[in-house]
């Protein structure tokens, strides 16, 4: 599993980069704070409800959660399930609201 600091996540939307975001926490935890990701919570990966994320299978996917473990987590799964470029956002939205939340 390969990883990617918030810094260049966050370098490359400020960009205009289109990236497939994946949001892997709670539905409360995502109305809270939010980066824009689709918001399919492990749960579903863990189950196997991974159709809407198809078209990503060949594309890069950048997986979060509040800290980096559930995203962790999800980035196996969808690798076991032939995701070919998972990448886990380290230190999740904790590490990312620190650094730019104001």
């Amino acid at each position: 599993m390969q990883t990617i600091t918030p810094e260049e996540v966050k370098a490359r939307l400020d960009a205009g980069e289109k990236l497939n975001l994946l949001d892997v926490r709670e539905p409360a935890e995502n109305a809270e704070y939010n980066i824009g990701g689709e918001l399919i919570p492990l749960g579903r990966i863990m189950h196997f409800e991974t159709d809407a994320l198809d078209n990503w299978k060949d594309q890069e996917v950048i997986c979060y959660c509040r800290s980096g473990n559930r995203s962790g987590q999800a980035c196996m799964l969808l690798e076991s399930q032939g995701f070919t470029n998972v990448k886990n956002l380290t230190g999740g939205m904790l590490a990312w609201r620190e650094k730019f939340a104001n």
